[in-house]
């Protein structure tokens, strides 16, 4: 009974013109308390003509002010300081309202203070009946059972995050239940936050869970670091604790924190570093109102290049394709995304000149993002011919038609498998850099720019999804070599760099993420096994096959460190593109129109990067 007596009264604070209707009878109580506590209970004939005018007046002033300043349109039980702060300022000028038609009719006779009485007590009133349907909330919503058996949890991090995610998990619904914080304030220490106590920081984590027998962790940190995360999964698992994790910032993307964004850790969350800070305005300055063509735009870093650049609102994006089922899979995504940009699907392949003449002169983009590559390994081992022709001759047909058709910016990604090449995808790669400072001596007065990182986590030639296919299979999990390391950045943030990278870029300029510390092979894999829920070496297997052909143990960012210089962003370096030969296309045409074939075609793509194979 009592709980469907607070869940009416909540109920209530869903509907405007009740709430308004409400506040105007609360508002009318209060001038009869000001002449009441003023005068008498029953107030005399003298000032019942003046009581009445004012218990109309007095409510409709303060009611008007509030609809206008849409008070009406707030949902009290879940409402903020900010929705209560905004009802304290539209009370006041209510008030002022009232007083000024008081002032300027003299229709009223009211005691200055009846008057005082009123006003406060009108206050206290309008705020009380939202402070009470808040309270109505959570006590109605923490008689809820819980599903299934609740398991005691420990909260890890006391900040805005996680009392967003306690009181969450307080109305119910949900399997878990907090006993406490952890948090490495030492102020917070002891402290009560949103009804549990802060009990010790990261150094007590353990010896906390086990005396309280905590079963599951929840680390609501948002913008923790990937070795932050794994410094508390490597102390957990090992005792046999659930840790779950709230996503990023970027993640979250503004939405409200609760346990339904809570999800087991990741890798993607193990990789995670500082939050990225961009320029925005240059960003959207060079974007906005341009019509982009990205090539490759099907792939996993072209996807997210128009994902992300749908949002500085370019005049028409060109997705231009080979697979006519990426292309197909990101128009749904870009309709769907809630990001309106008109956008135009093109299936062409890039190193056919014929057909990416008709897309540059029927369309003439402004920018250009080349991101269409082959980019795996052994298959392009097995392949090079068709490696050269899509990776280099591929970006010089899309650079030269670029400058021929009065492009601004033509912007390539490439690979920190360039440098130093040992396959023959990084020794093509290498090539399409040279042929870039080549279309920049041709093509002045368009700027020719090249972004080169290392591994992205989650694009599909990534090692990751064979490991997990590996693992859910029950093993072996198959690693090359145990000391092989490679660079990792997630899509997002690399696509975000280029970007800025872009907007920098004047012209003839090759730019360097910052990839952070390379991470070993092995180690992934080992903790892949444990995100599972699994013990590596033991209940799955590691198995060391040896390095394949073109594969070496790490890879390098630059050829020379020395010569590199730091930009305005932090995470992005600049070289300068190395100067190849004039018409130096032609004797790419040359080896691919040539019958050379295995190691002889091998070396002449080492030759054209300037390398010996």
């Amino acid at each position: 009974m009592k709980e469907k007596i607070l869940r009416c009264w909540t109920a209530l604070a869903g509907r405007n013109r009740r709430v308004a209707v409400l506040d105007f009878c609360l508002l009318a109580a209060a001038v009869y308390l000001g002449f009441a506590l003023r005068l008498t209970l029953i107030v005399s004939p003298d000032f019942r003509d003046d009581l009445i005018l004012a218990a109309a007046i007095y409510p409709a002033c303060v009611t008007f002010v509030m609809w206008v300043a849409g008070i009406y349109r707030v949902y009290w039980p879940q409402a903020s300081v900010g929705e209560y702060a905004g009802v304290a300022r539209a009370y006041v000028l209510g008030c002022a309202l009232f007083l000024c038609v008081d002032y300027f009719t003299r229709a009223l006779v009211i005691p200055r203070t009846s008057l005082a009485i009123t006003l406060f007590a009108g206050l206290v009133f309008v705020g009380s009946a939202r402070a009470s349907w808040r309270l109505a909330e959570f006590y109605s919503s923490s008689v809820v059972s819980p599903s299934g058996e609740a398991r005691r949890t420990i909260i890890i991090g006391a900040g805005e995050a996680g009392v967003f995610l306690v009181r969450d998990l307080q109305k119910g619904g949900s399997s878990f239940s907090p006993v406490g914080f952890i948090d490495a304030d030492p102020q917070k220490l002891g402290k009560s936050i949103a009804g549990l106590q802060v009990l010790g920081n990261d150094d007590d984590l353990l010896e906390i869970c086990r005396s309280l027998d905590v079963r599951v962790a929840l680390i609501a940190i948002p913008s923790a670091s990937g070795e932050r995360i794994r410094k508390y999964l490597d102390a957990l698992s090992r005792s046999n604790i659930e840790v779950r994790v709230l996503p990023s910032p970027r993640e979250l993307a503004g939405g409200t924190v609760g346990f339904g964004k809570l999800r087991p850790v990741e890798l993607q969350d193990l990789l995670r570093r500082a939050p990225i800070h961009l320029d925005e305005a240059m960003i959207s300055t060079a974007i906005s109102g341009k019509k982009i063509l990205v090539t490759g735009a099907g792939g996993s870093i072209g996807s997210e290049i128009c994902a992300q650049l749908a949002r500085h609102s370019p005049a028409e994006l060109l997705l231009l394709g080979h697979g006519e089922q990426s292309i197909y899979s990101l128009t749904v995504a870009l309709s769907e995304s809630g990001d309106f940009v008109p956008y135009r699907p093109i299936i062409a392949d890039i190193a056919d000149e014929f057909a990416m003449k008709r897309v540059f002169e029927e369309h003439r983009p402004q920018i250009v993002f080349h991101a269409g590559a082959h980019k795996h390994v052994p298959l392009m081992e097995e392949n090079p011919r068709e490696a050269l022709r899509v990776n280099a001759l591929g970006t010089w047909v899309a650079a030269d038609l670029a400058g021929l058709c009065g492009a601004e910016k033509f912007v390539m990604i490439s690979t920190d498998k360039a440098v130093r090449p040992s396959s023959v995808m990084g020794a093509t790669k290498r090539v399409a850099e040279r042929l870039l400072q080549d279309a920049q001596e041709c093509h002045p007065d368009t700027a020719y720019i090249a972004v080169r990182f290392g591994n992205v986590l989650g694009s599909r030639g990534s090692v990751v999804p064979l490991f997990e296919r590996q693992i859910m299979r029950g093993g072996p999990v198959t690693v090359t070599h145990p000391d092989m390391r490679r660079y990792f950045m997630l899509i997002p943030e690399a696509v975000s760099l280029v970007l800025q990278a872009a907007s920098m870029g004047r012209g003839g300029e090759l730019y360097v993420l910052d990839m952070g510390e390379p991470v070993n092979i092995a180690s992934m894999a080992e903790t892949l096994i444990r995100l599972h829920g699994r013990v590596p070496h033991t209940e799955v297997k590691i198995e060391f096959t040896g390095m394949r052909g073109g594969e070496k143990l790490f890879e390098e960012l630059f050829y020379d460190p020395a010569h590199v210089d730091r930009t305005s962003h932090d995470k992005i370096f600049l070289s300068k593109l190395d100067a190849g030969e004039r018409h130096f296309i032609s004797d790419v045409k040359d080896v691919l129109s040539s019958p050379l074939g295995g190691s002889e075609l091998r070396r002449a793509i080492f030759s054209l990067a300037g390398e010996d194979s």
